[in-house]
């Protein structure tokens, strides 16, 4: 059997962040493999719903090096488009992805970090976690989940209003994802639509996309850096991005949001008031967690289920940088747009350490 393979730096997923992790260390002349759990590129976006759209033009949807090209006839692109380019950056900066290899753990080693996987070992003196968070799907506890005769599917798991032809169908959520799926069921006729949150939605001003919303995230980490008051950043502005579905499906009063009810039964959902709605589906935009379960041998996560880190730099091991969770590892850096910048800086303090 052949021992581990050797190299500077392994990259733990190869969606938007580690490609942009793989830009960076091509640039900066260091040895490095990106490992992939998926067959083919384009990260999470290969698994996004049909009729999804990005909040931002092309042009403000790019990773570092490379403008993300137009879509013709669209001013936000789709998810398809973004795979595609992924794709071909991936083969522009020839980046060293291999694929189909699921990461089992990571381990300290003397100074070097162990990466064990289903297909072999390697051995590394940095390593950079961009693994996301779609492998990793949050399900409220609710009670009664279990007597609900109906199909409970998912944002992860949502693809067309198709597979929901006729049925009456409770979106639970009130970020992003669930006006935006609400929206998608509402434009189809023959499915009765319950949209459930936990507070009114606050939809964001119709002229913000994602250009102001990377403007806004990178404010409130500058002056939290700087020690000033806490701006509040994206969530000050509000929930939801009024992308044009969205915007078309409330302003035809589509989109009517009920409360978040308080339970379910075997037939649907039961309101505090005892009311009830009858539903042959209920479907889950309640977001994700990061996907670290990679990480726990090195034993670094806290009680909120983050590793505390200083940019994107593990606090308690030096070799391991993580990128693309969300603001906690850089403005905006589970964006396109805005992963970049904390790419950059951690390829800068890998290569101090290699040095």
């Amino acid at each position: 059997m052949s021992g581990p393979r050797t190299t500077d730096v392994v990259v733990i997923g190869g969606g938007q962040s580690g490609l942009a992790a793989g830009y960076h260390l091509r640039r900066a002349g260091v040895d490095f493999a990106v490992l992939d759990a998926d067959a083919q590129p384009g990260g999470a976006w290969r698994h996004m719903w049909e009729s999804l759209r990005l909040f931002s033009p092309a042009p403000y949807s790019s990773l570092p090096g490379r403008l993300m090209p137009v879509q013709r006839g669209e001013e936000y692109p789709e998810a398809a488009h973004v795979v595609r380019y992924l794709t071909e950056y991936e083969q522009r900066y020839g980046l060293p992805v291999e694929r189909s290899v699921r990461v089992r753990g990571v381990h300290g080693e003397g100074g070097f970090l162990r990466v064990e996987s289903d297909s072999g070992t390697w051995r590394a003196r940095a390593v950079v976690s961009a693994t996301g968070s779609w492998r990793r799907p949050f399900v409220p506890a609710v009670p009664g989940q279990a007597d609900f005769r109906g199909r409970q599917v998912h944002t992860a798991g949502y693809r067309s209003p198709k597979d929901f032809a006729g049925q009456r169908v409770t979106v639970v959520g009130g970020g992003n994802s669930g006006a935006q799926i609400a929206a998608d069921l509402a434009a189809h006729d023959g499915i009765d639509l319950t949209w459930a949150t936990r507070r009114p939605p606050r939809y964001l001003p119709d002229d913000i996309d994602g250009r102001a919303l990377f403007d806004t995230a990178t404010a409130r980490r500058r002056a939290l850096d700087a020690g000033r008051e806490d701006t509040g950043g994206v969530a000050s502005l509000g929930d939801i991005v009024a992308v044009p579905s969205v915007r078309a499906a409330r302003d035809s009063g589509l989109l009517a949001p009920r409360p978040m009810f308080a339970r379910l039964d075997s037939n649907g959902p039961v309101w505090p008031d005892g009311s009830r709605q009858e539903a042959d589906a209920v479907i889950w935009c309640t977001g994700f967690r990061p996907a670290l379960a990679h990480l726990a041998p090195l034993g670094l996560r806290s009680a909120r289920g983050h590793v505390p880190t200083a940019g994107t730099r593990a606090v308690r091991e030096p070799g391991l940088h993580l990128l693309g969770y969300g603001d906690w590892t850089g403005p905006a850096s589970a964006t396109l747009v805005g992963v970049g910048r904390p790419a950059r800086d951690a390829v800068r303090e890998i290569t101090a350490l290699l040095g």
